[in-house]
């Protein structure tokens, strides 16, 4: 075999979804799934076979394949967990679990969704009460999923935990956390790394075009972003981009012992990647490659920062140069004819990225939120008492408060605005968010609000409450 001939087939090895099952199995995740009557076979998936953004539909399945449960995994046995396309044909002996008649609304981006309707049948001796449904439904297509069986716990709530590091629940607490409570400076720079990968993530995804893992074999334990494409994993590389360049923006700046932080970041980053495979939401070669991308980004942009944010600060321009490169980046980059999370969340990270720096310049005009002075470096890191971690509960419960209100303000104000603006009805929400021409100034608007009070408002909020 050939150098190159290894790389096609270990590449092509690391897509294949039935690792991403075999690991979901052994870390206690069962699914069930539906076969055709007299379907034969061990549900073995080909690779040529359209997978419509890991579902495959039911209208488009051969004799003898595997049905898809609206993103409901198969469970895999010992006889079935093999690679695909092996050359023999191992028979195995399933049951079924169907559900209640009903079809979901298609999900965009060629994702179908398909039900199968029946009498329930418990498989591997599962019960129906004992099922869970998967984790946060997609508010605008209205897909939910189909339940699974969980017989580890403990991972469950790991992983779970897990994946919400790329998700803006906590995005909304952990960037003011760090602006408010440890280091604003660090902050800004953080901040811009992290738009960056993920601009540059996500539209790698739309670009490169793959599909999630096929389910089944798959489980979708969590459904919120199944109508995006996969390549490369964005929370991985969010993941991957968060904890290290707080490792390499504070080492050094901070008092702390190089092992301690190299080894939290590590632990960020492979918890946040595994997560995914858990999930059934990325193959091993979409973490992989999400990992490496951003490696790569990182080596690029970490000796940029103290240009990049110098400019921001003081350039007289800077808020032109701001509003005009993050919205050039969005218009630029959304070529999708079809809705989807992806389309969204980029134009919600420009908008965050847009507001918080905007927020710097005028924060450096008016002497709020200063730097630190070379002469205060290394920054100690202060023992944590009961008066201070109260303060910083106090600062940060205060300003999440402001921030979702902002938010909220912002979405009823900007999406009735925009959509009068541009001949869209709004009595329908849902519908409206779906049109590019609402959702993008949408997003940016309301995002780039509460970016720009994550930095600006908050902090004077703080100042005249003696809070600071």
């Amino acid at each position: 075999m050939t150098k190159i001939s290894w790389i096609r087939e270990l590449w092509l090895d690391l897509q294949d979804p039935h690792h991403v099952a075999h690991f979901q199995e052994m870390c206690g995740v069962h699914g069930s799934f539906s076969r055709s009557p007299g379907a034969g076979g061990g549900g073995e998936l080909d690779r040529t076979r359209t997978h419509n953004n890991g579902s495959i539909s039911g209208g488009s399945e051969t004799k003898g394949s595997v049905v898809s449960e609206g993103g409901e995994g198969q469970k895999l046995t010992s006889q079935t967990l093999r690679r695909i396309g092996a050359s023999t044909t191992t028979s195995s002996t399933t049951t079924t679990t169907t559900t209640e008649g009903e079809t979901e609304n298609p999900s965009t981006n060629g994702t179908v969704l398909t039900n199968a309707t029946g009498e329930g049948v418990a498989t591997g001796g599962v019960k129906p009460h004992s099922t869970v449904k998967p984790l946060r439904k997609n508010s605008l297509t209205g897909d939910a999923g189909h339940e699974f069986r969980i017989e580890n716990r403990l991972l469950y709530y790991l992983f779970t935990l897990a994946t919400e590091l790329g998700n803006e629940s906590f995005y909304i607490t952990f960037f003011p956390f760090l602006m408010w409570n440890l280091d604003a400076f660090v902050g800004r720079r953080v901040v811009m790394v992290w738009v960056w990968v993920m601009y540059l993530g996500q539209c790698t995804k739309d670009l490169v075009g793959w599909q999630r893992p096929a389910s089944p074999p798959v489980v979708k334990v969590e459904m919120f972003y199944n109508s995006e494409y996969s390549m490369p994993s964005t929370h991985a590389m969010s993941g991957t981009a968060l904890p290290f360049s707080l490792f390499f923006l504070t080492y050094g700046r901070w008092e702390y012992p190089f092992p301690i932080g190299l080894g939290l970041a590590l632990t960020w980053t492979v918890l946040v990647c595994v997560s995914r495979i858990y999930m059934g939401m990325h193959s091993i070669l979409d973490v992989v490659v999400g990992f490496l991308y951003t490696v790569l980004i990182l080596l690029v942009i970490l000796p940029s920062l103290d240009a990049v944010d110098g400019f921001y600060l003081t350039c007289r321009y800077a808020p032109l140069v701001i509003v005009l490169v993050h919205l050039g980046l969005g218009l630029f980059s959304f070529t999708l004819d079809t809705w989807s999370t992806s389309r969204g969340d980029t134009a919600q990270i420009l908008g965050t990225g847009a507001g918080m720096a905007l927020a710097s310049h005028v924060n450096h005009l008016l002497g709020l939120l200063p730097d630190p002075g070379p002469e205060q470096l290394p920054l100690p890191v202060t023992p944590l008492g009961a008066g201070l971690l109260a303060l910083m509960g106090v600062r940060l419960a205060l300003g999440v408060l402001v921030l979702l209100a902002t938010r909220a303000v912002m979405k009823k104000v900007t999406i009735a605005l925009v959509c009068r603006l541009i001949g869209v009805s709004s009595a329908d929400v849902r519908a409206a968010r779906q049109n590019m021409g609402v959702e993008l100034p949408y997003r940016y608007i309301v995002y780039g609000a509460v970016g720009f009070n994550v930095i600006f408002l908050v902090p004077l909020l703080f100042s005249h409450t003696r809070l600071s």
